[in-house]
């Protein structure tokens, strides 16, 4: 059982909100499983501390190179968490994030490759790793984005080519898309007056560097998660609360004061 925000702690961040005009809202895992998705291990993890049924790890399962070896293994593990997701939608703290649009200059850095800020209507919007709805050829240039995979045949072919096709994510051991880093450069030297952590662990560099970045450089940050993580020590202020409900929170104070 989660945590309800502290209102204390609430009506501080609603003020600091009140006094900025561009936000960086990071996201992770933890604000998708509100919705009731899996993540790959951990609480409600699809592959807890085991290996898969081929006895790979799922992070070689769902490589890069395990796609350009043997790409049946690893869409047999995307249809699975991709099976797993289906039917979910986005939940009230990707709507907030969406609907603050209309008061503030919003930023969107995700994790996640469900497509949910997107669906909420998010259009600052970077995907670091993608979305696992757009497919794309490997050798044409043919691209499409599907509801879900069900009526795919696995492993899919390019209709065009009859090539191998891939969807358009980060798998491991591959590069970051240079479009979205670029992107998130630009946003970055514009500036942010408050950088929100939601949902995630903070393990990757680019997703750490803005929260540490602009705690150095006096730029107010909160982290919305509950437990800590390596930007925990970093940031001004911590809700160790579920997203939608801090979410909810904030936006109710910010609305009634």
């Amino acid at each position: 059982m989660l945590n309800p925000p502290d209102p204390a702690l609430v009506a501080r961040i609603a003020e600091t909100l009140r006094r900025a005009r561009r936000l960086l809202f990071i996201t992770g895992a933890g604000i998708s499983a509100e919705s009731g998705l899996p993540t790959y291990r951990g609480i409600g993890g699809l592959y807890n501390n085991q290996t898969t049924e081929d006895q790979f790890p799922i992070e070689t399962a769902l490589s890069g190179a395990m796609l350009e070896a043997n790409p049946a293994i690893t869409w047999k593990y995307l249809h699975q968490i991709e099976k797993s997701c289906r039917g979910a939608r986005f939940n009230d703290a990707h709507a907030i994030i969406a609907e603050w649009q209309e008061r503030f200059e919003v930023c969107v850095l995700t994790q996640n490759i469900d497509g949910f800020h997107r669906d909420a209507g998010s259009r600052n919007l970077i995907e670091i790793h993608g979305d696992i709805h757009d497919l794309l050829c490997t050798r044409c240039d043919y691209t499409v984005t599907v509801p879900d995979y069900s009526e795919l045949e696995m492993p899919p072919s390019c209709p065009r080519c009859q090539s191998p096709v891939r969807p358009r994510v980060v798998l491991f051991g591959e590069v970051l898309p240079s479009g979205a880093i670029q992107h998130l450069y630009r946003e970055l030297d514009q500036g942010f007056d408050l950088v929100f952590s939601i949902g995630t662990t903070s393990v990757f560099p680019y997703i750490a560097g803005p929260v540490v970045q602009a705690s150095q450089i006096g730029i107010p940050t909160v982290e919305i998660n509950p437990t800590d993580t390596n930007v925990t020590h970093f940031v001004g202020y911590k809700l160790p609360s579920g997203a939608a409900a801090s979410l909810r929170a904030i936006r109710e104070v910010l609305i009634n004061v």
